[in-house]
C-alpha cells in the first residue's frame, strides 16, 4: 500500500483515489439520512470531505488521527474542494506501519539521523569532563529516548509544530549556546550545552505527536519541564557528575521559560541559564517569523497576517545585495556537513 496521490495535485472533478489522514470528523444529519464531515490532510495540505448515507452508516466511528484509503470525486462547495467519498476504508496499525509518515504530515526539511549525528558530533567535541560525555551517552543509549526524541514535534502549533521539529530546535539552540560561548568564554560551555540538549526534551512525551497531534494526560498534568528532569534523573545519579554541577545542569532546565508568567518554575539565576533561556526564546521566534515568510517567493517583500503568539504583523525587508561568489561558498559549505555517527558519544 502506498499513498500516489496528495491534496495539492487535486483539482476540481478529478477522481480522488489514495490514503489520507483523518484531522477531524463529526456527522450531521441530511434529508436522505446521517452523514460523516471529514477533514483530510497529508504532508501537502488539507480538504473537506463527506461521507454519505448509506455508505455513512458503515462506520460507527471515525475519529482523527486514523488514515484512510479513500475513493471519490473531487467537486467546488462553497469556493472551497471537496471530496465527495463513494468508498473508504479504515487503516489497519499493520497497513500503517508500511506507509512513510512523512507523506501525511510536516516534518523537518533534514532528516532525523542527520540533526542527531551533528548534535552527537557537538557533545564530542564539548564534553570534556567524562561524566558529562557518560550522562549524555547513556540517555541517547536508551532506545525509547532516542526514538522519541528524533521523531518528536517542537511544540503543539506555534513553532517546531512537525515531525523532527524537536530534534531541529534543540540542535539549533545547542548551536546558539555554543556560539555565545566563544563570544563570552567566562560561561561554562559543557553545562549549558546539557542543558540546552534536555531543556524541552519532556516534549517528547508532552505531546502525542502523530497525525492527531495534542497534549498528552501526562504533558497536562506534570508538563515537558518536570517530565524531562524526571526522565534525566537516573542517568544522573549514575553519571558521576559533582553534586553542584547536577544542580546547576537541573536549575537551566527549570529556568529556560525565563518568566513565572511564561511557566518557568523559577527565574533563570546564572549567566549560563540567561543565555539558554534567551537562545531558546530567539530560536523559537525566528522559527515562527521563518513560517510566516514561508509564502514570500524570491525577493518578494511585505507583510504578513497578524500573527497571535508575536503580537504584531511581520514585515519582511529587502535583503543587502551580496556577491554572486559568496552566495556560492554559502552553498558549497551548506553541501559540505560531514555525517557521523548518530548514536556514539564514545
Amino acid at each position: 500500500m502506498q499513498k500516489i496521490q496528495f491534496i495539492r495535485d487535486i483539482s476540481a472533478n478529478d477522481e480522488v483515489v489514495s490514503i489520507f489522514a483523518v484531522t477531524l470528523a463529526a456527522q450531521g444529519q441530511a434529508r436522505n439520512g446521517p452523514f460523516w464531515r471529514l477533514e483530510l490532510a497529508d504532508a501537502s495540505g488539507s480538504v473537506g470531505a463527506k461521507v454519505w448515507s448509506p455508505l455513512s452508516q458503515q462506520f460507527a466511528s471515525i475519529t482523527a488521527g486514523m488514515l484512510v484509503s479513500v475513493r471519490g470525486r473531487a467537486a467546488t462547495f462553497r469556493d472551497q474542494l471537496d471530496i465527495n467519498i463513494e468508498a473508504l476504508h479504515i487503516l489497519t496499525e499493520e497497513e500503517m506501519a508500511a506507509l512513510d509518515m512523512g507523506d501525511f504530515m510536516p516534518a523537518s526539511e533534514r532528516h532525523p539521523d542527520d540533526m542527531m549525528a551533528d548534535l552527537m558530533q557537538l557533545c564530542r567535541v564539548t564534553f570534556t569532563h567524562k561524566p558529562w560525555l557518560k550522562f549524555l551517552s547513556a540517555v541517547f543509549k536508551d532506545e525509547e529516548i532516542l526514538r522519541r526524541f528524533k521523531t518528536a514535534i517542537g511544540a503543539k502549533n506555534v513553532h517546531h509544530a512537525y515531525a523532527g521539529g524537536l530534534l531541529e530546535h534543540t540542535l539549533s539552540v545547542s548551536e546558539l549556546c555554543m556560539r555565545l560561548c566563544d563570544h563570552y568564554p567566562e560561561l561554562d560551555r559543557q553545562v549549558l550545552l546539557a542543558g540546552a540538549i534536555f531543556h524541552d526534551i519532556g516534549k517528547a512525551w508532552e505531546l502525542s505527536g502523530g497525525i492527531a497531534n495534542d497534549y498528552t494526560d501526562e504533558g497536562r498534568l506534570i508538563g515537558h519541564i518536570s517530565i524531562g528532569l524526571e526522565k534525566a534523573e537516573p542517568y544522573l545519579l549514575k553519571s558521576g557528575l559533582e553534586p553542584e554541577l547536577v544542580m546547576h545542569f537541573k536549575h537551566l532546565v527549570l529556568g529556560h521559560h525565563g518568566t513565572k508568567e511564561w511557566g518557568s518554575p523559577v527565574l533563570p539565576a546564572t549567566p549560563e541559564a540567561l543565555v539558554l533561556h534567551y537562545a531558546d526564546n530567539i530560536d523559537a521566534k525566528l522559527a515562527q517569523v521563518r513560517g510566516l515568510f514561508a509564502d514570500f517567493a524570491g525577493d518578494v517583500t511585505g507583510w504578513t497576517p497578524y500573527q497571535t503568539t508575536l503580537g504584531r504583523h511581520m514585515y519582511k525587508p529587502a535583503r543587502t545585495p551580496e556577491p554572486e561568489t559568496k552566495q556560492a561558498a554559502k552553498r558549497e559549505a551548506a553541501r559540505e556537513i560531514p555525517k557521523e555517527d548518530q548514536c556514539s558519544l564514545l
